[in-house]
């Protein structure tokens, strides 16, 4: 019988297999389902720096500037009655959870600023979440705000929430930094106890028959894993923080690909979306049976096994396969 144990963050892990924050997690019965289906841990849906703050004047002044002057303006945000959930209600369903699950429950919190929001992280861990994902999406839109303006923000958020809970916490990046690498160690540095390997921001459309702008939400397939298979792969070994696979895991080939880059998790959503919740038992059984046909005990034997650690020069490996992918093309 091979030994699927892992540890994430710090959380003991029956298994990597994690449900990385949707849809699924917005409810208690669906949290028991998959735990019944073998779901080592669960991320809550976000609670949105946006919520915690929209009875402001501020948020109120943003959602209403322009409107007037272009009405599809009102198209960009939603409107405060559409949020699932408030962040009272929020901090129930952790509770709820908590006592239902006997898996981690890891909540998620979602923001682009540094300031009082970031307190919500406490009450998060005062309704008994084992760990906190921070999933800062941010797309930056004006051209004088630098790079280094950008990764500061990233920083400044983590040491902000770091100082106010004890339980571990992750940040959940997107890959469009111009140093990956570099970041990483950023925020490594500032006491990140996990990364998650990568953020999917969402393209709109365009309606142009309403002349608004329509969101478009794409679940991911097998062919996303490859963008942070390389990346988890790459970081293996150069940073402490726990390393979590997410985007593209539908298969226990793909979930096993995480592994031996380096992951310690591997997160999914869009499959059990796609194929329901009995895909997760699928998934790990699956993985059991590859791993007693190539022989592998357990999954700390796979951890790390196709990274780049031993490799002296990852950039002249990375332009070596890159040169021989164009050239072998036919």
């Amino acid at each position: 019988m091979v030994d699927l144990s892992t540890s994430y963050m710090g959380l003991s892990l029956k298994n990597p297999v994690v449900a990385s924050s949707s849809p699924l997690s917005d409810d208690v019965d669906k949290l028991k389902k998959l735990q019944d289906q073998g779901i080592a841990a669960v991320v809550t849906h976000s609670i949105f720096e946006e919520q915690i703050r929209h009875e402001s004047q501020e948020l109120a002044y943003h959602m209403e500037q322009g409107a007037e002057s272009f009405a599809e303006a009102l198209s960009y945000f939603p409107e405060p009655d559409d949020y699932r959930v408030g962040p009272d209600q929020y901090l129930k369903n952790i509770a709820q959870a908590k006592k239902a699950l006997e898996i981690p429950v890891i909540g998620s919190l979602n923001g682009v600023t540094v300031g009082g929001w970031t307190d919500y992280a406490k009450k998060i861990e005062e309704a008994g979440a084992d760990a906190l994902e921070l999933n800062i999406y941010y797309l930056p839109t004006n051209p004088a705000q630098s790079g280094q303006e950008v990764e500061q923000l990233y920083v400044d958020i983590l040491s902000a929430v770091k100082k106010s809970v004890k339980i571990p916490v992750g940040v959940k990046i997107g890959p469009f930094f111009s140093s990956i690498p570099n970041m990483a160690a950023k925020l490594d540095k500032a006491g990140a106890d996990g990364l998650v390997l990568f953020n999917r921001f969402y393209q709109p459309d365009f309606d142009l028959e309403q002349l608004s702008v329509t969101p478009n939400l794409i679940l991911s397939d097998s062919n996303e894993l490859r963008l942070p298979l390389r990346w988890v792969a790459i970081l293996y070994g150069h940073v402490e923080a726990s390393l979590a696979l997410t985007t593209g895991v539908h298969t226990s080939l793909d979930a096993i690909k995480a592994i031996m880059a380096g992951a310690d998790a591997a997160m999914m959503a869009s499959a059990i979306l796609k194929n329901g919740v009995s895909h997760v038992k699928t998934l790990i059984r699956g993985m059991e049976a590859w791993m007693e046909e190539y022989e592998y005990q357990s999954v700390a034997q796979m951890k790390g096994s196709l990274s780049q650690k031993a490799c002296p020069d990852p950039g002249a490996f990375e332009r070596a396969n890159y040169m021989k992918a164009l050239t072998s093309y036919k």
